[in-house]
């Protein structure tokens, strides 16, 4: 299998709120071609500021000698650089590693693979994206609730708008993930489908003019219950969910794994 690396932007740039900057050609600064790269972050969750970085996500895959030799395999690479004045934060995961974290109740990498805003492409990828509907399960609610409580006690810490948003939008995900069966990460279009404050929209506009804003509206008591009022809806959506309790595409996952491996 080959990881053609053909261009699939499908949002435009301008319109997820991305910088002026060529990507392809960042991920063609790779030493070695990826699977796939997307944008993840704040683009992706719709709620940039004029000087957010740029979330780089993907999928490398090591060659065959790189696992089985005495060295240590790079499973993970990652780093942070500015390119034409804007920071890029690049990290990737080989195919076996990512697909570990497929397996897992791990929201994250779903949205990573989901993205539509898509730098680079291929047949491994569409093949990831084809296996999501097994892989979505009810123990997701379980990755959304914990990363929604770790944002809002950094909230709690810095009164940050980045921090706020980032608690509504993983309660938002992890609600229409259980209710429809799918992962959605931008929050405006959560809105549109989960019940949420009504003043939310007003914070995310307000967040565009600085990545680290403090929060300026609603008092800490009222954010602090629509927060927990969430959580229930979390909670009762996990409950009455149909999603499958485990992923049940191990056997098709490890096939794709292999032959990309073997280049097959």
């Amino acid at each position: 299998m080959t990881t053609d690396t053909t261009s699939a932007g499908t949002i435009p740039a301008g319109e997820a709120g991305l910088p002026d900057v060529d990507l392809g050609a960042v991920v063609d600064e790779e030493h070695q071609l990826l699977a796939f790269a997307t944008v993840s972050g704040a683009h992706l969750y719709g709620f940039p500021s004029r000087d957010s970085d740029v979330d780089l996500r993907g999928v490398h895959v090591l060659p065959a000698r790189d696992l089985v030799g005495l060295g240590d395999p790079e499973e993970t690479r990652s780093r942070m650089w500015v390119r034409d004045g804007v920071e890029m934060d690049l990290v990737t995961h080989d195919l076996r590693k990512f697909a570990r974290l497929l397996l897992r109740p791990n929201g994250y990498v779903l949205e990573q693979l989901l993205s539509p805003l898509v730098v680079r492409t291929g047949p491994v990828h569409r093949e990831l994206v084809d296996l999501v509907p097994e892989l979505l399960t009810s123990h997701h609610a379980d990755h959304y609730r914990g990363f929604a409580r770790t944002q809002w006690r950094l909230f709690e810490k810095n009164g940050e708008l980045k921090a706020l948003l980032y608690t509504f939008r993983a309660l938002l995900t992890g609600i229409h993930a259980m209710r429809a069966g799918e992962i959605q990460a931008h929050l405006p279009t959560l809105l549109e489908r989960v019940t949420a404050p009504e003043w939310l929209p007003g914070l995310i506009e307000a967040k565009a003019a600085a990545e680290h804003a403090a929060m300026e509206g609603p008092d800490r008591d009222t954010v602090a219950g629509e927060v927990a009022a969430l959580h229930e809806v979390l909670d009762t959506a996990q409950r009455k969910t149909r999603l499958a309790e485990r992923p049940t595409c191990f056997e098709a996952l490890d096939e794709l794994v292999v032959r990309a491996r073997l280049g097959e």
